[in-house]
């Protein structure tokens, strides 16, 4: 009886013995860097890569710290007070005998208001070109005195209180090394047209019509020449009678005084029903507000 003992207890420790054997062995064989390849070869523990945070939407600057090792930089960088710091930034190659910054606009629109600074924007590609800014016809340099008139490389030439005497047709000419260079040429207008919602009129082909006429409703509007207009139509019938509605702008010179923009949309009602008669309202918006008019249409 007490060998029968014996032996029992020895096989149950056996099976332990073999069990924690077995554990082991497969915590050797989870551990990757211990792994035996063919050949007796180690294999090495694979890391996953981390990918950079450089997107598209990031800055293209660079902070150099030292030769050969670039920073990219994120959205904000804190910077240490007394610390100098080089930065490079990242742009499109520029041939190397344009004084001029190169622009596929070879004809601009500058626009002058009285009541805030305008810009000719003929920027260089290097601060030590000396540059002029001059009237076509009549033919005129107009100086930079630093008030009235500056200039920034990276900028252009500002004209801090632009006026009537700078309407017309102008150019910039840098110098460097002895080589002159004209730039693209600049259309300058005068504009006195306010900021403020449009300023609308609106007006029928006919106020009264009969049935089978054809009818056109104008809404006009002048201002600005760089705001634009949107607008919107309320008229009987809407959602039942097909209507034609056409939206255009053109500049207008009022005068020699100032260029203004007008913008127009037409909603024309072919073969006039009884359903069409009643009230036209345009809803014209710009930046600055909305404006809305009013007409009617009465059988005759």
């Amino acid at each position: 009886m007490k060998l029968c003992v014996v032996l029992c207890l020895a096989l149950f420790w056996m099976e332990l013995q073999h069990g924690a054997c077995q554990q082991a062995n497969k915590r050797r064989k989870d551990a990757g860097e211990n792994r035996i390849r063919p050949g007796g070869k180690r294999g090495k523990m694979r890391h996953p890569k981390l990918k950079e945070g450089g997107g598209r939407g990031h800055t293209l600057l660079t902070q150099v710290l030292e030769k050969g090792r670039f920073l990219r930089l994120g959205q904000s960088t804190i910077l240490t007070p007394g610390n100098n710091l080089e930065l490079r930034c990242k742009g499109s190659k520029i041939d190397k005998d344009n004084l001029f910054v190169p622009s596929d606009i070879h004809f601009q629109i500058v626009y002058l208001r009285p009541d805030k600074p305008a810009v000719v924007p003929c920027r260089v590609t290097t601060p030590h070109a000396t540059v002029s800014l001059h009237r076509e016809v009549p033919p005129k340099e107009i100086a930079a005195n630093g008030t009235a008139v500056t200039y920034d490389p990276t900028k252009g030439f500002v004209l801090q209180t632009p006026s009537l005497e700078y309407q017309g047709v102008f150019y910039c000419k840098a110098v460097a090394k002895g080589t002159p260079q004209i730039s693209n040429k600049y259309q300058l207008l005068y504009v006195e047209v306010p900021s403020s919602p449009p300023f609308v009129s609106l007006k029928a082909s006919s106020e009264l019509a009969s049935g089978g006429d054809n009818i056109n409703v104008t809404c006009s509007v002048m201002g600005e020449p760089d705001v634009d207009v949107s607008f919107t139509w309320s008229y009987p019938g809407q959602g039942q009678r097909p209507v034609h509605i056409q939206t255009s702008w053109r500049l207008v010179n009022r005068g020699r005084v100032q260029t203004t923009r007008l913008t127009q949309s037409v909603l024309s009602v072919e073969d006039m029903e009884t359903i069409d008669f009643g009230k036209y309202i345009c809803k014209a918006k710009n930046q600055h507000g909305e404006t809305l008019v009013t007409t009617s249409i009465m059988p005759k």
